[in-house]
């Protein structure tokens, strides 16, 4: 046997010296067994300690083995073949029972969850036949509400016994993965939220560059040097320049004042620098409105520049400066008209009593006597002076006339006849109408005099410069207005007779085109106009729903377009029939003609606020054998119609009263006797007024001033009829 070498097992070196070997020849047998039985014991007692010190070692490691199993930070746990627990560290105990309630940790399988249990028993048998195996993402169930999802590393031993064969264990150790998966889930919801926020960037950036294309504005983004990064279409289509040439180039090539106001301007994050003036690739100007944005960044700083056109808006504005000074002239003329109107009823009156006494003195005068000629003057004056009233409330009016189909064409001939006659021999008149005219719906009388109108304020134009000769267009054609033409002068969307009367005179300034149209507005000296001739134009159009549009320039004449509307269906219809009660007798009927000789005189109520007209008419109406009751208070004559209703046999009442309403005073008259015959007088009727009277029931309307003939033959004509129904 040889011998160990024990030295490590003395500290000292002291070890002895074997004993000295005596050659037998010099020993006894007994002597050298006993020296042989010292050498072995000497021999069992270095095994001994040589055993005691692996014995020592080994249970030194197994003290450290115990050590590191139960302090190792992971779960450890020692699996027989069957499944069940040998050992467990403390890591294992807390992950596995983590309260006293939870199931022991007995065995390892059930504490795997269904989904993951066959994959784990495959690790195991796979340990056992290489020695190692692992399982990834095994998810361990501990109680209801917790779980373990950790990787199963497996590792196959023999535990060795003391007879028998060794026992075959698996050391498992469980290294929890629920950090590195909320960690890898983090990451992973990191990225996902990186790619959608790219991708809203990028949808951002597009939805940016459609509105920057799509936008109204011109927008232009240059950088800290003002030359252009981003050109927008509409910049593009404003300053007519391609994106790929203006790209590149100074800002002030196209806003030259805008580049030297940022400078100015950039002490704020945006700014309005207002109106400027632009050029465009050729050099046009453009008048534009500015407003800058800026943004500072890394790079540097980027100017965001916008430019709004306006060329619209200033066009825009233009037109409603235009339509604005249209309507403010309505306005005027409708307040005019309204003026003009009240002027004229008081005036109506006036006439009236003029008129009538110039009758009633006509009547006692002689033939021979020299007083009538005076009376027949005055006469002609006063009559001369209902005419320019009527002129007056044809301007006034707002009720339409009573239009019918007619042809233009025949009343402008028939108005040639009358102009050829009248007109001075230095001017001419040339016609010059379209043929097939279609109809329009006019009043014949009205357009004959707007047409002698605008021809006899023509002829005053052309005398009224140095040369009398010059010559007057007269032209009617078919059109049909534009849209702008339609809102300047109101008219509907419809075809038109335009007929046109331009001259070679003088022309007309701004100052004057403004007020052609105001009533008693003239140019002409004191005494030979009255200033009412384009006023009763006007007046006309405004009633015949059309237009009157006027072209005049200093030294190159005027030219007036009057717009009737074409009747529809373009064929001439009969005119309407009137809506008031029967015209009166003609004066050559009734001027000798007496009044009926009744049991009793007919009585006859006139109620009017003015005294001399009711004095007027109780004297003519008297002298043609009728009994007159005049009353200048509408509530002094209902009260003396109220006491006595069957004591008269006429009412006649004037519409404007102070206070009071005709119509009123007709209304109760018909509810305290429905049977008397009622007349409604007044200077000024409308369309309105007549309607309301005939509802009411009035039988006549008198219009003032009138011939004292008419007046008579109307109330005859009531007086009569109501007593043939009487009788």
């Amino acid at each position: 046997m040889t011998e160990p070498d024990l030295s490590f097992l003395d500290p000292s070196g002291r070890r002895p010296a074997p004993a000295a070997r005596h050659p037998l020849s010099s020993n006894t047998p007994a002597e050298s067994l006993v020296a042989n039985l010292r050498a072995y014991q000497a021999e069992l007692e270095s095994q001994n300690k040589v055993l005691r010190y692996s014995q020592a070692v080994a249970e030194s490691a197994y003290e450290r083995f115990e050590t590191l199993f139960a302090s190792v930070p992971l779960a450890l746990m020692v699996v027989d073949e069957h499944d069940m627990v040998v050992q467990a560290n403390s890591m294992a105990h807390r992950s596995f029972q983590p309260t006293e309630r939870d199931r022991p940790l007995i065995a390892l399988i059930p504490f795997v969850c269904q989904q993951d249990a066959q994959r784990v028993r495959e690790a195991f048998v796979q340990a056992q036949d290489l020695g190692h195996s692992e399982a990834k993402e095994v998810v361990f169930l501990i109680n209801d509400t917790s779980r373990i999802t950790g990787d199963l590393h497996i590792a196959h031993i023999e535990a060795p016994q003391t007879s028998g064969a060794p026992l075959s264990q698996f050391l498992c150790a469980v290294i929890d993965q629920g950090p590195l998966l909320a960690e890898r889930q983090a990451l992973q919801h990191s990225a996902l939220t990186l790619q959608q926020r790219n991708e809203q960037l990028h949808a951002s950036e597009k939805r940016l560059e459609a509105v920057i294309n799509s936008a109204l504005d011109a927008i232009i983004c240059v950088d800290q040097h003002q030359r252009i990064t981003v050109f927008n279409p509409t910049a593009a289509a404003l300053f007519q320049c391609s994106a790929s040439d203006a790209l590149g180039s100074t800002l002030d090539r196209f806003l030259p004042d805008a580049a030297q106001a940022l400078t100015f301007a950039q002490l704020t994050t945006q700014a309005l620098l207002g109106e400027m003036t632009a050029l465009t690739a050729s050099g046009k100007e453009l008048a534009v409105e500015v407003s800058v944005s800026f943004e500072r960044h890394a790079e540097g700083e980027t100017t965001t520049v916008f430019a709004r056109d306006l060329t619209g808006r200033k066009k825009a504005e233009a037109h409603r400066s235009e339509l604005e000074a249209q309507l403010r002239e309505s306005h005027k003329m409708q307040a005019v008209g309204t003026m003009a109107g009240g002027i004229a009823h008081d005036f109506n009156n006036i006439l009236g009593a003029i008129l009538g006494n110039v009758e009633l003195a006509k009547a006692d005068c002689a033939a021979d006597s020299p007083v009538l000629e005076s009376l027949l003057e005055i006469d002609k004056a006063g009559r001369r002076a209902r005419d320019l009233v009527r002129q007056i409330l044809t301007f006034s009016r707002n009720e339409p006339p009573q239009r019918s189909a007619v042809s233009l064409a025949e009343v402008v001939h028939d108005t040639e006849r009358l102009l050829r006659v009248t007109m001075p021999p230095a001017i001419e008149l040339h016609m010059h109408l379209q043929a097939g005219l279609p109809p329009v719906l006019a009043d014949v009388t009205q357009v004959e005099q707007a047409l002698l109108n605008l021809c006899t304020n023509a002829v005053h134009a052309i005398q009224g410069q140095d040369s009398e000769r010059g010559s007057i267009h007269v032209e009617a054609a078919t059109v049909q207005p534009d849209q702008r033409l339609s809102e300047r002068l109101g008219l509907a969307p419809i075809d038109y007779v335009a007929l046109t009367v331009r001259d070679s005179g003088p022309g007309m300034d701004a100052t004057t085109l403004e007020r052609i149209f105001e009533p008693f507005f003239t140019t002409k000296p004191v005494g030979q106009g009255t200033g009412l001739g384009l006023a009763v134009v006007h007046g006309v159009m405004r009633t015949h729903e059309g237009g009157v549009d006027v072209q005049s320039t200093p030294g190159q004449g005027s030219r007036f377009t009057l717009y009737f509307p074409v009747a529809a269906g373009h064929a001439p219809s009969p005119p309407a029939a009137s809506p008031v009660a029967p015209a009166p007798l003609p004066a050559t009927a009734t001027a000798t003609t007496e009044a009926p000789t009744p049991r009793h005189k007919p009585h006859v109520m006139y109620v009017d606020d003015d005294q001399a007209l009711v004095f007027l008419v109780q004297r003519l109406l008297r002298r043609r054998g009728y009994e007159v009751s005049g009353f200048t208070d509408p509530h002094e004559a209902t009260a003396a119609l109220r006491e006595a209703p069957h004591r008269y046999d006429l009412l006649v009442t004037d519409y404007n009263m102070p206070g009071f309403c005709g119509v009123d005073l007709v209304r109760e008259a018909r509810m305290i006797r429905p049977d008397l015959p009622v007349a409604l007088a007044s200077g000024y009727v409308t369309a309105e007024i007549e309607q309301a009277a005939l509802l009411e029931g009035a039988q006549a309307l008198i219009h003032k001033p009138n011939d004292v003939e008419e007046l008579c033959a109307t109330v005859q004509r009531l007086v009569g009829g109501d007593n043939h129904a009487a009788g």
